[in-house]
Parts: structure tokens; C-alpha cells; sequence
């Protein structure tokens, strides 16, 4: 019989919190959970697909376990496996391709799983393939990190899905349309989360911020998600990442007047320039985003705040990077997550004239990236001297490191019961753009 499983995740904090929903499947079916790199019987890959170094990344990462272990039988899901199945089975040596919607009853796909064992059972000549259409249904896989999981901050999946068009991403392609979890069942995964000893719980979801969910006549939406999660026993509860245009003042007024709300905001811009945001068929303009930025600043006390921005669309000129730089530059954020442009098939985004060369990509990212240290910088700085909260998570080299409600990475002098714990300390010096010395107190 197989009795070990290695598994591995690419790309966002949803497919994290899916990635360990099916380490619970093999777990509860007697199998035992292993390391991603030691020799298993099984091995599960769930993947990402937001660009061509996501599926490249993919097809290595298979080729190399079935080169280091032959043997293995390979399962491989997730988003790129939902688009491109084709292309995964052509990789000799993969046995299993499970779609979005299979990812969650992955034990009814597996041939023979609890008779066989990896002798008589053998490599297959090619993958079995089951990839459903996502137009239809209201399917919302239940996920959350638990247990399972060494992490001491748990993400936690209330949606799925996107009805927005942005004209460069296959998200919805991959996902389909923007669905919820009920929520009664958000607060019950909640508490086990609790239960399970976790300190701060990370709502996830492909579009996060439209939560909709219709019971009994009733309409909840986020909003109400966040005043149910309030009454849990819970210390800290953070939003992954929100649409600017569905953080409402009434999302931002719970987390200013909560102590259990972190006052940290992950918020997409995409670009700073008007012309190309209108070109990404986003949902705001550059003035909402600048108002939307200096509100929170005014609003939410020390707030973090993190933006998303893409490099490289299609028709980007200089002046528009400038504009781009000059925009970011002057908003009151702490980081950036900067991403190249990739074409992607079956987008708008990718019928546009004006391609920008991959070396001009580079160079570009570069240049945020390093302000986006700056602002890092800058933001951990203004913070040395000061105490704060800190949930610290494990210890190496002498040293433990957590994070502030407001996403200061901070480091500390090890000690065991300082694991999963949340600790007062007085954050010391600035390490550049890497973290904050502190010093419990």
C-alpha cells in the first residue's frame, strides 16, 4: 500500500490553504505526511499559472522528482493543471492531473488507492486526466491550514473564484466564477483553527474582498464575515489581499477600532499610470487609489500597507514606468510585490500592440524593487524605538523571527517558549530592508 506523501505548493496563500486541505485527505486515510524532497510514495504537486515562470517552474519541478524517484506516483493539480493538461501529460512519468473542483476528492480519482502498492500497481504509459468545466455550480472547496501544517498563522479560504476581466490574467479561466463559502461553515473552519492552537488566522480567496453569500433571504457580504470572526477566541485576524475598490469604510473602521484586526492591507494597484490601468480593465482609477491609500494612512493607526504592481504591459513606455515610479513614490506604503508582465494565452492583453522587451522588464522590476526596499526601509524605520506585538514563529541559528500585526518581520534572541507565541518587544534597529531587531520585554 503507499504510506507516505510529500506535497508542494506554487504561487498565492489560497493554494497554500488547499495544498494542506489535501494533506488532510492522505492524512485521515492513514499516510503519512513527509517533506517536500525526501523519497515518497505519492507525490503532489499543486500549482500556479500567473506567468510563464509559474509553468515553467512546474514542469521542472515534476521532471526532477520523477527523475530523483521514478517510481513516485505524481498527482499534479491546481491552476496550470486546470488550463494546460495537456501540456503536464505530455511529461512522461506523471500519473494523476486533477483539476480545480478534483483537487478536493482526490481520493475518488486514485485507482485501486488503498489495494495496490507501487509494485504491482506500476508507473502508468499516461496520466489520467479529469478536468471539469467551472462554469457550472456553486462549488467551493473548504480549506484551511490546521495541524497539519508547522505554520503558527493560518490561512483560512472563504472564496473562490473572480467575475472580474482584468485584461492580462487567466484566474478566472483557472478558477471560475467569484463563489463563497457559506458562513457558517467559515466560522465553524475558524474554530478549528483555534482549536488546533493557532494565534492569527489569514482570510484568503482568489478575490477576497467579494465575499457574497445569500442564506435564508440574507445577503452577507465581508463585512459581515469580519463581525462574526470578532467574537472568536482568537488573537489576530488578517485580510491576505482586498480589491481597492471593495475595501470599504466600513471594513476600515472595524479594523482601527478591533484589537484583533491586524492593521496591515495587501492592496492591488497593478499601475500607476491612468492610461495603462484603464488598458488592464481595472476597476478604480489612479485618483480612487491615491485617496484610498491616504485614508488608511489617516484612518488605521501605524498602518502597513503592500501593493501589487505589474512591469512591462503591453504599450508601456518610459514615461508611463515614470509615471508608475513617481505614483508609488509618493504614497505613504511599507513594501511592494512587483511582477513582470507575462503573456498569457487566451487574455486581451495579449492582442495588444506594443510589446515591451524582456530585458526592458527586467530593468524595470529592478528599479521598483529597489523602491520598494526604500519603502520597506523607511517604514521599519520609523518604528525602531517603539513597542509592538509580536506573534514569533521558529527559531534558527540562535535567532526567532515573527511578525508584527502590521508586517514588520521582526528578530529576537531564541528561546523555546517564545514559539507561537505573541510577545511585547521593543523593536531596536532597522537590518536595511530585511527585518527589525527586537528584544522581548
Amino acid at each position: 500500500m503507499y504510506k507516505t506523501v510529500s506535497l508542494h505548493t506554487l504561487g498565492c496563500k489560497l493554494n497554500y490553504s488547499e495544498t494542506s486541505s489535501m494533506a488532510k485527505q492522505f492524512q485521515n486515510n492513514g499516510i503519512e505526511i513527509r517533506e517536500f524532497g525526501e523519497k515518497t510514495d505519492i507525490f503532489v504537486l499543486n500549482t500556479c499559472t500567473v506567468t510563464n515562470n509559474a509553468d515553467r517552474e512546474c514542469k521542472q519541478i515534476i521532471r526532477s522528482v520523477i527523475r530523483n524517484n521514478p517510481d513516485t506516483y505524481v498527482i499534479v493539480t491546481g491552476c496550470y493543471a486546470q488550463l494546460q493538461p495537456g501540456e503536464i501529460s505530455s511529461i512522461e512519468g506523471v500519473d494523476l492531473i486533477l483539476g480545480t473542483n478534483e483537487k478536493f476528492k482526490l481520493f475518488d480519482y486514485i485507482d485501486n488507492f488503498e489495494t495496490e502498492s507501487l509494485s504491482c500497481f506500476g508507473k502508468k504509459q499516461k496520466a489520467d486526466i479529469f478536468v471539469s468545466p467551472l462554469d457550472e455550480g456553486n462549488y467551493v472547496g473548504e480549506a484551511f491550514s490546521s495541524d497539519v501544517d508547522s505554520r503558527t498563522r493560518a490561512f483560512l479560504k472563504i472564496q473562490d473564484g473572480c467575475d472580474y476581466n482584468c485584461s492580462f490574467c487567466t484566474i478566472p479561466l483557472a478558477r471560475g466564477r467569484s463563489r463563497s463559502l457559506e458562513i457558517g461553515k467559515v466560522i465553524e473552519s475558524a474554530q478549528k483553527i483555534i482549536d488546533s492552537g493557532y494565534k492569527e488566522i489569514i482570510l484568503t480567496g482568489v478575490n477576497t474582498g467579494d465575499y457574497n453569500f445569500t442564506e435564508s433571504g440574507k445577503r452577507y457580504k465581508l463585512i459581515d464575515v469580519l463581525y462574526r470572526l470578532e467574537k472568536l477566541d482568537i488573537k489576530r485576524i488578517r485580510i491576505s489581499s482586498i480589491e481597492p475598490n471593495l475595501l470599504s469604510d466600513d471594513i476600515i473602521a472595524l479594523v482601527n477600532s478591533s484589537d484583533k484586526f491586524c492593521n496591515h492591507f495587501h492592496i492591488p494597484l497593478q499601475h500607476g499610470d491612468a492610461d495603462i490601468l484603464k488598458m488592464m480593465r481595472r476597476r478604480y482609477n489612479t485618483d480612487f487609489f491615491h485617496d484610498l491609500i491616504h485614508k488608511l494612512s489617516e484612518r488605521v493607526s501605524d498602518v502597513g500597507i503592500g501593493i501589487d504592481v505589474i512591469v512591462g504591459f503591453p504599450g508601456e513606455t518610459e514615461k508611463h514606468f515614470e509615471n508608475t515610479y513617481n505614483f508609488l513614490n509618493s504614497l505613504p506604503i511599507s513594501y511592494l510585490h512587483v511582477f513582470s508582465y507575462s503573456e498569457r494565452r487566451n487574455t486581451f492583453a495579449v492582442t495588444l500592440d506594443g510589446k515591451v522587451e524582456v530585458k526592458d522588464r527586467k530593468t524595470r522590476s529592478s528599479v521598483l524593487r529597489n523602491l520598494s526596499n526604500k519603502k520597506r526601509h523607511e517604514f521599519y524605520t520609523s518604528h525602531t524605538g517603539k513597542k509592538a506585538e509580536v506573534l514569533f514563529e521558529t527559531g534558527r541559528d540562535g535567532m526567532i523571527e515573527g511578525w508584527t500585526t502590521n508586517y514588520i518581520r521582526v528578530k529576537s534572541e531564541y528561546k523555546k517558549e517564545y514559539e507561537n507565541n505573541i510577545l511585547p518587544a521593543r523593536l531596536t534597529e532597522a537590518s536595511g530592508s530585511k527585518f527589525v531587531k527586537g528584544i522581548v520585554e
